[in-house]
């Protein structure tokens, strides 16, 4: 059987979410960030299955994986009848990975850059001035956003995928740390948050 660690507030939800949507069994072990207490992300025990020390991590059976992106995808190819990713349409499955990097290399790292400089770098680290460039990035990869959605209720070929639960986490990832998010965006994201596999998702994390 499937088994996820992760915490509340990170990543790692993504991946709760995802196991939701595709209906698998699952165990979900809440690991506490920072400890070397038991079910800490720096004991022995853990980082011996992630080396970083870090959320989410899922194993099944022999197979580790440790990226969130990595682990929506394998997710959803367990259950190819609920075409939660492109899997026989080539330029599907492009514009698919096209919009998933997008989130990682583009999105989301204004804000896992805010949230370094703010609390998880050492202080004598952290650069307070950052604030106006992650600020700025953020905008610009919002109106890229923007520009590919549309009008459209999702984010590939108007059904739902992995990548809108990657994109609507992200959102609300920014909403909580206070990042300006347009109308548009924030309705799209309230919209994928009121799925049903999310609210349960949301009970467990």
């Amino acid at each position: 059987m499937i088994t996820l660690y992760g915490s509340p507030y990170t990543r790692s939800f993504r991946a709760l979410w995802a196991l939701e949507e595709a209906g698998l069994s699952y165990e979900y072990r809440k690991i506490n960030i920072g400890s070397h207490e038991e079910n800490g992300s720096q004991t022995s025990e853990y980082k011996a299955i992630n080396s970083q020390g870090k959320v989410p991590t899922l194993v099944d059976g022999d197979l580790v994986i440790t990226e969130s992106a990595a682990i929506v995808n394998y997710i959803a190819a367990l259950v190819p009848q609920k075409k939660l990713i492109p899997l026989d349409d080539a330029v599907l499955r492009a514009k698919y990975d096209d919009i998933c990097f997008f989130v990682l290399s583009d999105l989301e790292q204004p804000l896992w850059t805010y949230s370094k400089h703010r609390f998880i770098l050492p202080e004598n680290l952290r650069l307070p001035a950052i604030n106006e460039t992650v600020k700025y990035e953020f905008a610009k990869s919002l109106a890229a956003l923007q520009e590919h959605l549309g009008d459209n209720s999702f984010a590939i070929n108007n059904q739902f995928s992995m990548a809108d639960i990657l994109i609507a986490h992200t959102l609300q990832w920014a909403r909580s740390a206070k990042f300006k998010v347009p109308r548009t965006l924030s309705d799209y994201a309230n919209l994928i948050y009121q799925r049903s596999a999310c609210q349960r998702a949301l009970l467990k994390a």
